[in-house]
């Protein structure tokens, strides 16, 4: 005779164990999140720093809304950069911090400031398109590894820069 515990639990997705660690996660589990998320990270810090070169450094017609949009761009990459060197803190690791590892690790590369506003445009969508594949890759990790934290954080970046991308996608085809 089945009794009805039995029925329930074999009916119930079992919870993998994990063997304890910082947030229940593996050695090889944080160090493959931490990874990922150092490098978006860098590139993010790259980005963040292109940003304000552009900003205090653009001319020409567009001066004004171009000046303000860079301004707002590295605002709220400076956010990002802070939630995801955060993040990787609550794993009990230490973020990526100086610009050399920052400029060795991204793929995101710097810029002059003699690009006209439209290249200096183009430069920071081609950026978006750089920290989205970045994003996207965290958020391959962390689901593998049943992150849904730093999932939730990515998403929200992701949702940010598509439409960032978008804007100035539009802006930029006058």
């Amino acid at each position: 005779m089945t009794t009805d515990t039995q029925i329930e639990s074999k009916t119930k997705p079992k919870l993998q164990k994990r063997a304890f660690a910082r947030l229940g996660y593996t050695k090889m589990e944080t160090a493959e999140l931490v990874d990922a998320m150092n490098k978006l990270l860098a590139n993010y810090s790259v980005h963040y720093q292109k940003l304000r070169n552009f900003h205090w450094n653009v001319k020409g017609p567009d001066f004004f809304d171009i000046h303000e949009q860079f301004e707002q761009q590295y605002n709220a990459a400076k956010v990002s950069i802070d939630d995801v060197a955060e993040r990787i803190r609550v794993f009990g690791q230490t973020p990526m911090s100086t610009m050399r590892d920052y400029l060795e690790t991204s793929d995101i590369k710097e810029s002059s400031t003699d690009l006209s506003a439209m290249e200096m445009v183009s430069e920071i969508v081609k950026d978006y398109e750089i920290l989205l594949e970045h994003m996207f890759n965290v958020i391959e990790v962390a689901l593998n590894n049943g992150d849904s934290g730093t999932v939730d954080m990515v998403n929200s970046m992701v949702k940010y820069t598509e439409k960032n991308h978008w804007m100035l996608t539009a802006f930029s085809k006058k």
